[in-house]
């Protein structure tokens, strides 16, 4: 029931909690569809939940435009700068694959791109954009001419193989917005503490119940995808 109530809230433009899970970062983050983000829903995320705002896209268009993994463009330029490959993200302490983190954006509207209002518009525009019904160059052309790199909005590219080589938040949140059949993007902010460390899982909870936000876990999540997978055979993600 609570699997159904968050697609229809991924749905409706409405935001979700996800959790991941207890032996891996005991995260939740607060999500949304990136084609619903609005300023007010920015400014929510960061006052409620605080952590670092990103904005997830799917693997392979993120190959086809030639959007990639920051840590392999720090490997490259590790050649001019050998410290970037010194400090290869290889001990994620809960994780044994590459960081999602992809380059960040600024919208060429923007200002300094940090207020609420200047990621709203950069998420908006683009999720916008990349989901044109255009060939990847064209697509590349078109981010080229709306936006700039780097910025303040941290991109995260999800894992070839959704949910199958990586259980992060990214894949997570990407899979609930394939199965809500919104735009295979969501935009999350990881909920914070006050007392330096991350929210706790009951205070989540808590907080998902007083204020009527649907809250799914991993595991919740997994299950889901795959029967949702057997029902769709053709998808490749």
């Amino acid at each position: 029931m609570s699997m159904e109530k968050a697609l229809e809230a991924v749905r409706n433009g409405q935001m979700i909690l996800i959790y991941d899970f207890d032996n891996r970062e005991k995260e939740t983050d607060m999500t949304i569809a990136s084609q619903f983000v609005t300023y007010e829903r920015i400014t929510q995320m960061r006052e409620d939940a605080g952590g670092l705002l990103c904005t997830i896209m799917p693997h392979r268009l993120a190959m086809d435009i030639g959007l990639p993994f920051l840590s392999d463009v720090f490997w490259d330029a590790g050649e001019k700068y050998p410290v970037l490959r010194m400090m290869a993200p290889s001990d994620i302490p809960y994780d044994r694959t590459k960081s999602s983190f992809g380059v960040t954006i600024n919208h060429r509207d923007t200002y300094t791109g940090i207020p609420d209002r200047d990621r709203a518009l950069t998420i908006s525009r683009f999720c916008e954009v990349i989901f044109q019904d255009k060939p990847a160059d064209e697509i590349a052309k078109d981010l080229g001419k709306e936006f700039r790199a780097p910025g303040h909005v941290h991109l995260l590219n999800t894992t070839d193989r959704l949910l199958e080589t990586r259980h992060g938040h990214t894949e997570l949140a990407a899979a609930m917005m394939y199965m809500a059949g919104v735009k295979p993007s969501a935009t999350i902010c990881e909920m914070m503490g006050h007392d330096g460390h991350s929210k706790n899982k009951e205070e989540c909870f808590k907080y998902a119940q007083e204020h009527d936000i649907p809250i799914v876990t991993g595991d919740e999540i997994i299950a889901a995808w795959k029967e949702f997978k057997s029902k769709n055979p053709g998808l490749d993600v």
